[in-house]
């Protein structure tokens, strides 16, 4: 006999989020994942001037706002054809880096550990640590990570000159120049958050950290260490965390950091540079071909029969005829690549860049709760040094943003890597105007809800199979796979 079981809302979650559980003989059957606020952003954008989209996208959220700043600036960047100067491309990646950074803190201190802390898991040997250092709002490590994520966040006001919602990225570059003292100012924060790194997260030098290969070697180099990482570890090790949360094992990244010679949204990838390379990464790696991207509205609460690329996609609300489409059950669109669903977020970031340790982890137990959260942090250790390098690397006196008039007819894409993954912007503009603005930010992908095909979103995959007790009405395994994710849905609908 099966049971429906509707957990929502969650907390601890950016917007609106509903998971419905069909549990059969004490396992999840099937899931159904519902994003139930529309928004409506990329109507409000239609018949804007173009530059308009950099006040208006940054205001979808006010935890990624520069995420969706870059995203809009690299899209008006395509469809101007305009190419920053070094300086301008630097100065992008480290404010984008900024606000990756401290989001995955954000994830990591206050929106999944915390769940560690509950009642249900005392009697487990690390619990009583657990609940010492994370439980929400009063763990002791709260007292050490929200100081240091505010000093991180003066990079920001020297490079942006605020957060959220900054003007400061623009499609030619940046509009605030760095001096030779801000320059040391600059590397005097980062110094700092390496040394909160290495002391509170890691316990261990980010070198150290990123030069893990295995799960032998993760166990081995947690084993007794007085740090935060290695306390997940051991929890993940103890539920056995690298054995739930499994998905397609599709993943997918536009590509993070974009160095010399990187291209906004090309449709083969192979010769553009990031630090963190685009592609797809399925048991091995692929050129991402941007014109495979699709999206399908079959159970979205939208109007449309077929599935289209964004850049000829609409977005058309049913409003009041919900009763006219039954199989609907979101307002999120199921985004696909080739016809798959593909996971995107910092896992699939570094499978494709081809981190060793995350590979290893993937390549055993496939993409897994354990896997999501390490790739997280060892994005901080990986980001650092490269922020360090960008910091030096900044020329005061030269040029950090082009300028050129903006056509009247032109059609752009820009793909960047947000905290929790890919996040596209497509734009069309007719006599000057915005005539079509299409965005899938990642928690599109990753909480998107059946195809035409009755293919589950990747969330919807990782919870089938995951065991409910009798009488369990809000299973914290549920919780750990969905929070793995970490959900933004105010960008889901935008």
């Amino acid at each position: 006999m099966s049971r429906l079981l509707t957990i929502g809302p969650f907390n601890r979650v950016e917007g609106d989020l509903e998971v419905t559980l069909e549990v059969e003989a004490g396992r999840v059957a099937t899931a159904r994942v519902s994003s139930s606020l529309y928004r409506g952003f990329e109507h409000v954008l239609i018949g804007k001037h173009p530059l308009d989209a950099l006040v208006i996208v940054p205001r979808i959220c006010g935890i990624c706002s520069v995420s969706q700043s870059s995203a809009a600036a690299a899209a008006l960047a395509d469809a101007a054809g305009l190419d920053m100067p070094a300086n301008g491309r630097l100065a992008s990646n480290l404010i984008l880096a900024c606000e990756n950074l401290a989001d995955h803190l954000t994830h990591f201190y206050l929106f999944f550990m915390p769940d560690f802390a509950r009642a249900a898991y005392r009697g487990r040997r690390w619990h009583r640590q657990a609940e010492q250092r994370f439980k929400a709002t009063v763990g002791e490590a709260l007292r050490e990570v929200l100081p240091a994520r505010a000093d991180l966040l003066r990079l920001m006001g020297h490079l942006a000159g605020k957060w959220p919602h900054s003007l400061a990225l623009q499609p030619g570059g940046t509009t605030r120049a760095v001096t030779a003292t801000e320059k040391v100012r600059l590397l005097g924060v980062l110094r700092d958050f390496r040394g909160f790194l290495s002391r509170v997260v890691f316990g261990d030098s980010l070198e150290n950290v990123s030069a893990i290969e295995s799960a032998d070697t993760l166990a081995a180099w947690a084993s007794g260490r007085p740090a935060d990482f290695a306390r997940f570890v051991e929890i993940a090790a103890d539920l056995d965390l690298d054995s739930v949360g499994r998905a397609s094992d599709c993943f997918l990244s536009y590509g993070a950091y974009a160095t010399a010679g990187a291209t906004a949204a090309g449709a083969s990838d192979a010769a553009a540079g990031h630090l963190f390379a685009r592609g797809i990464w399925q048991g091995g790696g692929r050129p991402l071909v941007a014109q495979s991207i699709s999206e399908d509205v079959a159970h979205s609460w939208l109007c449309g029969e077929q599935a289209l690329h964004p850049a000829l996609g609409e977005t058309r609300p049913l409003l009041g005829e919900f009763a006219e489409k039954p199989a609907a059950y979101t307002w999120c669109k199921a985004p696909r690549y080739e016809g798959q669903a593909a996971e995107t977020g910092a896992l699939a970031r570094q499978l494709v860049a081809g981190q060793p340790l995350l590979r290893a982890l993937v390549a055993a137990r496939g993409g897994s709760v354990l896997a999501r959260v390490c790739a997280r942090l060892l994005e901080l250790a990986l980001v650092v040094p490269a922020m360090e390098r960008w910091v030096r690397a900044l020329v005061p006196g030269e040029a950090f943003c082009a300028h050129a008039p903006f056509p009247d007819e032109a059609h752009g894409a820009g793909l960047v890597e947000a905290a929790r993954g890919g996040l596209g912007h497509w734009l069309r503009v007719e006599n000057g105007r915005i005539a079509s603005y299409q965005i899938i930010a990642p928690t599109t992908w990753n909480f998107s809800p059946r195809d035409a095909a009755a293919v589950p979103g990747p969330l919807e995959q990782a919870l089938a199979g995951l065991a409910v007790a009798d009488g369990e009405e809000l299973p914290l395994l549920v919780q750990h796979v969905v929070r793995s994710f970490d959900p933004c849905m105010v960008c889901t609908v935008h």
